[in-house]
């Protein structure tokens, strides 16, 4: 299939109906289906998973250390089975589209079996961070719930690329999604966490932090997983498949001629190398309040929410690829700042400089996090058309695998080895909020701010040579359009002799 450039003035969209390319802005996804998106994305924050290192090491009582060779195994676990699930994805054709039956089949017993999660206290109440069977049933449920996060990942991962041919669209729906998330408060369950543990911390509440993440897990697990069923069953698959499905050969041939995809994969490698810790860590342990880093976001909300705003005139006047780069040196010009301003005099140990410092932070920080959390989601469906318009066909699932294994590889080395870190720096666990050693509240405060932008700065210079600009992408998506056009009426050209 011819691969040439033709010279296109914008992009267009195509009408499956009447088989004709359509004018750029043509909307494809309803009323109905954008709010389930919102949802769906809602539903994807709204947890507690900002405190699960807590739960772990001072609920279920597992060491760190110990906690560090599981996500070593279970990462690497993950690593090999990608590759046979993804193959498996891209080879699915069913009525009710390619990725969907994963998604709808999978989804509520999945959310079932992670209740098991939560209740680990309750069946192994007051025992050693060495128990044994506790040992064995953290393993074995990381294992296989990893095993069925792979089929969900990679199968929302391409039917969000699939939901709507048009590009303007996605980033639409994208920027839409990302900002009614944070209106409709998807951070209020970490919010609360953050105002209950430092209430039961200092006995103000009398209620046991084991009930409170039990129940605090469950609820979001149930009321998320309810919120993306209902997108999952009202969303549909717009992008067509080709009828002939790829075999493993073609998947990986997919992967290696596609360039955009290699300079994301190499920037997000060069990224992984970042040593860094949660920053909820350092709010508990160095300055002794879990609901601080709350209190620190709320000057920078509005700006937050604003931000969204600002995505599409920006997209008008710049590449992505400029956008790209600009957030990436921006955010980490921000925590650099704050790391040399907490380096002086110990002041990342005073409340009374730390929390300003942060506030402001947040604010400057916020101004591109509508840019962050837009533009790289796009880039990555971008990737998938440019594969589509590289090679005839779409392998979404080995696209997406692809461009997360060799990340995931580092992540597991890198996740195990910030353990491991934790344990060089004299960190111990169980201790009171607040109250750690001088070198380990540090190597928190480093790890939450300056040091993951030091370790992982080379991640930013494959972004400057991501190939894909206006010219090309409106040329893309014109070719597509084409080409999508011929196929669907090859298609009902073949209904209609069928039914003859």
């Amino acid at each position: 299939m011819a691969n040439k450039l033709k010279s296109a003035e914008s992009t267009v969209d195509y009408d499956e109906k009447a088989h004709r390319p359509l004018p750029k802005g043509r909307r494809y996804v309803g009323s109905m289906e954008t709010a389930a998106y919102i949802a769906q994305d809602f539903a994807d924050s709204f947890s507690i998973g900002k405190y699960q290192n807590r739960f772990i090491w001072d609920v279920v009582g597992i060491d760190f250390r110990i906690n560090g060779i599981v996500t070593l195994f279970t990462g690497a676990w993950d690593i090999f089975n990608d590759t046979f699930i993804s193959a498996m994805v891209d080879r699915t054709r069913t009525r009710w589209g390619k990725f969907r039956p994963f998604l709808l089949w999978l989804k509520m017993p999945l959310t079932l079996f992670g209740m098991l999660y939560w209740l680990m206290p309750i069946f192994f109440p007051n025992t050693s961070s060495t128990y044994l069977p506790k040992l064995i049933f953290y393993f074995a449920f990381s294992i296989i719930n990893e095993t069925a996060g792979t089929f969900m990942s990679i199968s929302q991962t391409g039917l969000l690329s699939t939901i709507t041919p048009n590009p303007e669209e996605r980033v639409r729906l994208i920027a839409q999604a990302k900002l009614f998330s944070r209106f409709l408060g998807e951070q209020i369950p970490e919010w609360i966490m953050g105002i209950f543990i430092d209430l039961i911390n200092t006995n103000t509440v009398k209620w046991k932090l084991q009930n409170l993440f039990i129940g605090m897990g469950a609820a979001t697990s149930i009321l998320s997983a309810l919120m993306t069923i209902w997108f999952y069953t009202v969303s549909k698959e717009r992008v067509m498949q080709s009828v002939e499905k790829p075999s493993i050969k073609e998947g990986f041939k997919a992967i290696f001629n596609n360039k955009p995809l290699l300079i994301l994969t190499l920037s997000d490698f060069l990224s992984g190398f970042a040593v860094g810790q949660s920053r909820s860590d350092y709010y508990i342990d160095v300055l002794g309040s879990a609901s601080l880093q709350t209190i620190v976001g709320i000057p920078a909300y509005p700006i937050l929410n604003l931000s969204y705003t600002w995505v599409a005139p920006l997209r008008r006047r710049f590449t992505s690829k400029a956008l790209w780069v600009f957030e990436d040196l921006w955010t980490d010009a921000c925590w650099l700042i704050v790391f040399a301003i907490g380096s002086i005099n110990k002041n990342f140990m005073k409340r009374s400089v730390m929390i300003p410092t942060m506030a402001i932070e947040e604010v400057f920080e916020m101004m591109v996090y509508g840019v962050r959390h837009t533009i790289p989601d796009e880039l990555r469906n971008e990737t998938m058309d440019y594969c589509e318009w590289k090679n005839g066909y779409r392998v979404e699932a080995m696209t997406g695998v692809a461009k997360g294994l060799v990340t995931k590889l580092q992540a597991v080395v890198m996740n195990s080895f910030k353990n491991f870190v934790l344990a060089q720096v004299g960190y111990v666990q169980g201790k009171a909020h607040g109250t750690q050693s001088y070198k380990a509240k540090w190597w928190l405060f480093a790890l939450g701010t300056g040091f993951p932008v030091i370790t992982g700065c080379l991640g930013v210079i494959p972004k400057l040579f991501y190939p894909i600009d206006t010219k090309m992408r409106d040329t893309m998506y014109a070719d597509l359009a084409e080409r999508r056009s011929e196929v669907a009426k090859k298609m009902d050209e073949f209904a209609e002799a069928i039914e003859v």
